[in-house]
């Protein structure tokens, strides 16, 4: 594939809303459908939102298996549609617990990939109320490549790009709910992971006011060489913008091109033996 036509939804959903949630996440699926995107990205459990005070009722109230109603819906919408929907996460009702799971559909409607987010934020409470994920999740996505599936503090290790790179990701997909207080850590890490490993990183995230916690917004499109493509609007502390649709055609194929020519040194000219004691 040369030209790739990519949205992004960007909002703050409702707190223990699971099927008012449902319901915005179709809307804005089919309507970047409608705009000619073929692939479509959602944040980090938007089915539920995450507020810090609520959290726990909310969970229980969204948490679904894999083979539920919300998936089915989200199949098909992909099938209505004929996109690569990335769905963001959702939290998986599973034998003994709630995993964070971030599912990738086919336009097919297939699921063909499944992430469990793997390092749980302690600063939010994840750990109290999610299993981690055992493995990283790289897959066959077809006319996309290899593709490689995070989930928010997922991604702020290195060793994850590089992971998921040495198993053949040039595209990963990221949903997020990343708080305005680590806007640093946003701008830094995820150029650095896309340069560094020669890859296209597709970044949904949250936006807006959840009592304590202000969720960044500011999804965006990183190329391989490090530079931001386009960026969606960030919420001040405190604040709540409206839902945004990005929209971007990018060039999968010359990026990746540029890239192992200007770069490959980064990931060719490691030396495994300095990593390994």
């Amino acid at each position: 594939m040369e030209k790739l036509v990519v949205g992004i939804a960007q909002w703050l959903p409702a707190p223990g809303s699971p099927g008012e949630n449902l319901e915005v996440a179709l809307a804005h699926i089919g309507e970047l459908a409608g705009r000619g995107c073929r692939l479509v990205v959602l944040p980090e459990l938007w089915p539920v939102g995450l507020y810090p005070r609520t959290f726990r009722d909310d969970l229980a109230a969204g948490a679904e298996p894999l083979s539920g109603s919300r998936a089915a819906a989200l199949s098909q919408a992909a099938r209505d549609h004929g996109v690569w929907l990335a769905a963001g996460s959702m939290p998986e009702a599973a034998a003994g617990g709630v995993y964070n799971t971030a599912p990738l559909f086919a336009p097919s409607g297939a699921l063909i990939a499944a992430h469990r987010k793997c390092h749980l934020y302690t600063a939010l409470g994840e750990h109290r109320a999610f299993l981690p994920g055992a493995s990283l999740t790289v897959c066959d996505a077809g006319e996309l490549g290899t593709v490689g599936v995070s989930i928010c503090f997922d991604g702020d290790f290195p060793e994850v790009a590089r992971t998921m790179r040495r198993r053949g990701a040039r595209l990963v997909l990221h949903p997020s709910a990343y708080e305005r207080a680590a806007e640093s850590w946003w701008d830094t890490l995820y150029p650095a992971n896309a340069l560094a490993n020669g890859q296209w990183w597709i970044l949904a995230n949250q936006c807006g006011c959840a009592g304590p916690v202000t969720y960044l917004g500011g999804s965006c499109i990183v190329s391989p060489d490090g530079a931001v493509v386009v960026a969606a609007g960030r919420a001040a502390e405190g604040e709540t913008p409206p839902p945004e649709l990005l929209i971007a055609e990018i060039d999968l194929a010359s990026g990746l091109e540029r890239a192992d020519r200007e770069s490959s040194a980064l990931w060719l000219d490691v030396r495994p033996e300095l990593h390994t004691t």
